[in-house]
């Protein structure tokens, strides 16, 4: 997991996260914060061991550390936070040693977490779309009645 600590040490890294808990600072919703972060990854490690698709973990990690970490040029700018969090990844990624293969299942697992299409795919982008939307405790959110996700996406149950 020696990569994957390289990447919560990176200054680009700790900087977009930095910015994201300022603009998020009075943000009634479910926040982009390390706890989801290691959220979705601890989830999608679960399901990738529960339903055997063999993705290596610090693949895993390093998707979920990544890939809202564009959430802050979604709040000054208006890009989409997946295209954002695909523009602001590479360079991290390179840094902490993930190889041209890595990266490019990283980053369409980024691209992609908001995809539906994607979500029964037995592969990183599946398990980080599913893991994502599983973090979330909608069931026990006292802002649910003004969340504008959609029902189906809402999460109403712990799995495990």
């Amino acid at each position: 997991m020696d990569r994957v600590n390289r990447i919560l040490h990176h200054e680009k890294y700790k900087d977009y996260i930095a910015r994201i808990n300022k603009a998020e600072k009075d943000r009634q919703f479910c926040c982009h914060n390390m706890g989801h972060f290691l959220d979705v990854a601890r989830l999608a490690v679960i399901l990738d061991q529960t339903e055997g698709y063999g993705q290596e973990k610090e693949l895993i990690y390093g998707a979920a550390l990544l890939h809202d970490i564009g959430r802050w040029m979604e709040y000054e700018d208006g890009i989409s936070h997946e295209k954002a969090s695909v523009m602001l990844a590479p360079e991290i990624l390179d840094d902490c040693g993930f190889s041209e293969e890595e990266k490019s299942s990283i980053l369409a697992a980024i691209g992609s977490h908001r995809d539906g299409d994607i979500k029964t795919q037995k592969s990183l982008s599946g398990l980080i779309y599913r893991a994502d939307k599983m973090s979330r405790p909608c069931f026990a959110c006292a802002a649910e009645h003004l969340c504008d996700w959609k029902q189906n996406k809402k999460n109403g149950r712990i799995i495990w």
